[in-house]
């Protein structure tokens, strides 16, 4: 019959359900109230440490994809919002007299083009003008891109900038939880592996004792 090791976590767990792992505070009670053997039992917390390690992995790239990501994002909204406050202030009307208006109407009707620069590849770039325009297209992934207009593209770059904070935020909080977990993992393992060692030096003095 395989011997059966005490449960590893606890039933705590943080707000994005990963497991907290608990500290053996008493080894000789841990391990009198375990079925299973010191190699079981070790083995178990090796595997445990072995899942918390690949929880960290996946979230420390899932956070450097997010560090790539916010900044693109902010940078796409900057533009966007550029564009609606230079479209926003063509159309707000002056404190001239009225008789002005006319004039002021027609040259907004002909505004100037935008000198840009466009980035072709990572080292290459070339000047373009752009357009008056009230609308602007969005790249979602997936090789997906949607045009929208001006406030509902920066309605939509608010909440996804918003939304990718979040997720960073979340992110780094559970690291620095897996990392307390670890550390705890760890220790258990030399604090259940130096109570055997303790025990077969006991054994063996007892031995020795016997035999003489």
């Amino acid at each position: 019959m395989a011997s059966k090791v005490k449960a590893i976590f606890s039933e705590e767990r943080n707000p994005r359900g990963i497991p907290k792992a608990p500290f053996i505070a008493n080894v000789d009670e841990y391990m009198l109230g375990s079925e299973a053997d010191i190699e079981t039992t070790l083995r178990a917390f090796q595997d445990a440490i072995a899942k918390y390690r690949y929880m960290e992995a996946n979230l420390t790239q899932k956070r450097a994809s997010l560090e790539e990501k916010i900044p693109d994002i902010r940078k796409t909204l900057d533009v966007v919002e550029y564009l609606q406050d230079r479209r926003e202030g063509k159309s707000k009307p002056s404190d001239d007299d009225d008789d002005d208006l006319d004039d002021e109407e027609e040259d907004s009707s002909n505004p100037e083009p935008i000198t840009t620069t466009y980035e072709l590849n990572d080292t290459l770039y070339a000047e373009a003008q752009l357009e008056e325009s009230d609308s602007v297209y969005l790249w979602l992934g997936a090789n997906v891109m949607l045009s929208y207009k001006l406030p509902q593209a920066q309605s939509l770059l608010n909440t996804r900038l918003e939304a990718a904070e979040l997720n960073l935020k979340n992110t780094i909080e559970d690291l620095e939880f897996l990392r307390e977990q670890l550390t705890i993992m760890e220790v258990n393992t030399a604090r259940v592996y130096n109570w055997d060692v303790k025990q077969r030096r006991e054994k063996r003095l007892a031995e020795g004792t016997k035999e003489k």
